[in-house]
């Protein structure tokens, strides 16, 4: 699935209202079943451009063309039925259901797509980040890199054209750090998914062929 932003712009409120321009992109493309480490400081924008992409949040001017579509013309009902049919979206703060249990998180990912919950899909997806013998356990009951990999199986879940990923092993510990990358790669490799990860991280950043500065191409500062 094929991505191109153009002229981007969003802003923000501040509490004296004062307004904050957070994103001002021209151009940004990501072609069909590539991947993109994407790397920028914190605080500057990468999720605000992660949700502006999923359509969780809409841009004050400008288009997010995914397959030559333009979701941020849609309503908000219409951006969040295309976010749940065609994008999987690994959460810097994982919006795990505190109720239920990893794997009916996992299953719960793939009710919110209209697609097949399968028990089956879903547990292999957790045993492939490591949680076999933590199928049953509530986020409560697991550890914040536990939590993360549960994200990441869910993310999967719907079967995405698309996958963006926030920080996605950021809490993970190392011993399953490049494991939990090399599944999100795998799996997008293996079902040509189109890939957007954002990191802070020299060493996650240098395991792919195409590594993008914000800086480069976000230019609040300069936007009128």
């Amino acid at each position: 699935m094929s991505l191109e932003l153009n002229d981007i712009r969003k802003s923000y409120i501040e509490p004296g209202g004062r307004k904050l321009p957070v994103l001002a992109i021209d151009r940004f493309q990501l072609s069909d079943a590539e991947q993109v480490a994407l790397v920028g400081a914190s605080g500057g924008g990468k999720t605000t451009l992660l949700n502006v992409v999923a359509g969780i949040t809409s841009p004050d001017s400008g288009s997010v063309l995914v397959n030559g579509f333009n979701i941020a013309g849609l309503p908000e009902p219409a951006r969040d039925r295309f976010r749940a049919e065609h994008i999987g979206f690994v959460f810097q703060t994982f919006n795990l259901l505190p109720a239920f249990s990893a794997l009916e998180n996992v299953l719960l990912g793939m009710s919110f797509a209209g697609g097949k919950c399968s028990r089956q899909d879903a547990t292999e997806l957790l045993n492939r980040v490591g949680l076999e013998k933590r199928l049953h356990h509530r986020p409560g009951q697991l550890s914040v890199g536990e939590q993360q990999r549960v994200a990441v199986a869910r993310s999967l879940a719907n079967s995405p054209a698309l996958l963006l990923a926030d920080e996605p092993t950021a809490s993970i510990d190392t011993a399953n750090q490049n494991n939990v990358l090399q599944l999100i790669r795998d799996a997008c490799s293996e079902r040509n998914v189109s890939l957007l990860l954002v990191t802070h991280s020299p060493e996650v950043a240098s395991q792919f062929g195409r590594v993008e500065q914000l800086h480069d191409f976000n230019k609040p500062g300069e936007a009128p």
